[in-house]
């Protein structure tokens, strides 16, 4: 399995991924879908996204209706303080 290794800030100069554009200013019940947690999370591919999530490594996305699922804002911004907290011992960590 692949190592769940989230970066914590592009590179200087880097242009921000237009799924995070906005990320900053969106409340915690806004809902975000697949391409922006791909960007928060590294920009890992859409299929390693669901299986940390189905492995508990990352929050649980919500099904908003039959074809459309999301992940809570809040939900996301708890699981990264989490993460950078000096004493993260980590849920489950994928590998």
């Amino acid at each position: 399995m692949t190592a769940l290794h989230i970066t914590s800030a592009p590179p200087a100069g880097a242009a921000i991924p237009s799924a995070l554009a906005n990320f900053g200013g969106l409340p915690d019940a806004a809902y975000v879908r697949l391409p922006t947690m791909q960007a928060i999370y590294g920009g890992v591919s859409g299929p390693t996204i669901w299986r940390w999530a189905a492995a508990g490594a990352i929050p649980s996305p919500v099904r908003l209706s039959g074809r459309v699922t999301a992940w809570r804002v809040g939900d996301i911004r708890a699981d990264l303080a989490r993460r950078a907290a000096p004493n993260h011992k980590g849920k489950k960590e994928c590998e």
